[in-house]
């Protein structure tokens, strides 16, 4: 889906953005004219890449701040640094995630409290630390990845849903809060995207089974998806570029499943 959304002007940070869906989220922004703060783990060359590669395609040149979402006063300090790179932060897309897959009963604490830093307690940190300024300019867009597992639950995954479904709260306490302020705050729900992380996990599965990758992602990882296709994290941006738009004022504290149907099933 390609559409086109003017943000000439807009700053917008991106947290985990130096692959997969939070990269394609900021190339998107990047090419509809905001100026771009990245965000993630990357080596030097990955990031020096990433950067040149925006740059080109959209002529604005995105900079790079390796602030570890793990750690609640780096993440709170990234809003800040972000601010005195480009003056203000109008955009805001939560996006960094961790996964750790146990059963209950044999998950680490210290993978429950990554997940649970990661994932919900950085959103919470960025969001407070954005909030002062966006309320004074009277315009702000924040938007969560979340996951069709904010909605459902899938074993051994205790950490990942349990933030993800708290992700949905925070999103949706915070288009409450900012309903009158011009602040809106949505979030979107993927189901399989066919992020490089992904395709490793199919390629493993197909070599295990001696199937093809098509064969493998079809009966063993798209079961649940009625298209029987993965997402593309292009799909993904082009729903948040959407929510960041003047056209979706009026759209606050949802969650918006791109999903292949699964959630109809």
């Amino acid at each position: 889906m390609n559409i086109s959304v003017p943000l000439h002007g807009k700053v917008a940070l991106v947290t985990g953005s130096t692959s997969g869906i939070g990269l394609a989220i900021a190339q998107t922004l990047a090419a509809n004219g905001a100026q771009v703060a990245l965000n993630g783990f990357a080596a030097p060359d990955e990031v020096q890449a990433i950067i040149s590669d925006i740059e080109k395609n959209s002529g604005l040149k995105p900079k790079y701040f390796a602030h570890d979402l793990s750690k609640l006063d780096e993440a709170s300090a990234l809003v800040g640094a972000v601010t005195d790179e480009f003056g203000k932060v109008d955009i805001l897309v939560n996006n960094a995630g961790a996964q750790y897959v146990a059963a209950i009963d044999e998950f680490p604490d210290e993978q429950w409290q990554r997940l649970l830093a990661i994932n919900l307690t950085a959103a919470f940190a960025t969001t407070r630390a954005v909030w002062p300024q966006m309320k004074k300019r009277g315009w702000g867009r924040i938007v969560n990845t979340a996951s069709t597992l904010a909605f459902t639950a899938e074993a051994r995954k205790a950490g990942y849903v349990a933030t993800k479904h708290g992700i949905l709260g925070l999103t949706r306490e915070a288009a409450l809060e900012g309903a009158e302020l011009g602040i809106t705050c949505n979030a979107v729900c993927p189901a399989w995207v066919l992020t490089p992380l992904v395709a490793k996990q199919v390629d493993a599965k197909a070599a295990e089974l001696q199937y093809s990758f098509e064969e493998t992602a079809r009966n063993y990882f798209l079961t649940d998806m009625p298209t029987r296709r993965f997402v593309e994290p292009g799909e993904i941006a082009s729903g948040v570029l959407f929510l960041c738009s003047d056209a979706a004022k009026s759209i606050t504290g949802i969650a918006l499943p791109i999903d292949g149907g699964s959630l109809v099933i």
